[in-house]
């Protein structure tokens, strides 16, 4: 059964210092499990809240950092991810352990 994945970037796919974003350095190991998704026929979707405070638009330049570390997704939004200070969600798992867990 194909599923649909949706996984946050910054502190989940790559480490990144406050907002300096273009030095983020990713998490290859993390990034190969979502590319073996991907590979697997799963959606991938990309969400970053990069730009939702500032107004800027990351999209372009997220776009070619993520060609660039070779992620593999269906989706990317940026400046669009809702911030709060508890998230509930009948599906949700924390990076973390998803990504200690075997496929």
């Amino acid at each position: 059964m194909n599923m649909i994945y949706c996984f946050d970037l910054d502190g989940t796919l790559c480490q990144t210092e406050k907002v300096d974003y273009m030095r983020a350095e990713p998490f290859q190991e993390r990034i190969e499990r979502v590319n073996s998704l991907y590979d697997e026929g799963h959606t991938i979707i990309i969400e970053t809240a990069r730009g939702s405070v500032s107004g800027e638009d990351w999209f372009k330049e997220t776009k070619k950092q993520l060609k660039s570390w070779g992620l593999k997704y269906n989706f990317l939004r940026t400046g669009m991810k809702q911030n709060a200070d508890i998230y509930i969600d009948d599906k949700g798992k924390h990076s973390d352990d998803f990504f200690k867990d075997k496929i």
